[in-house]
């Protein structure tokens, strides 16, 4: 398990850098944001919100990553 956690401020690249395998629940959730220019400068929550989900949604997405393997 890593030592640090996932938040909703932490950009797309940072997040994969720290858990790839989020790239998989990312995708689930229409967010192919992975090869995006903007990966690198987009946090969670401004791609999650720019996608049409609300909040709910960014904290789900922020628990199934960090409880992923």
């Amino acid at each position: 398990m890593s030592q640090s956690s996932i938040n909703k401020d932490m950009t797309f690249g940072e997040i994969l850098q720290m858990k790839p395998g989020a790239a998989q629940i990312l995708m689930r959730y229409g967010l192919h944001c992975i090869g995006c220019h903007i990966a690198v400068s987009e946090t969670l929550e401004q791609g999650v919100m720019a996608h049409g989900h609300d909040q709910a949604v960014v904290s789900k997405i922020v628990d199934e990553i960090n409880h992923s393997a």
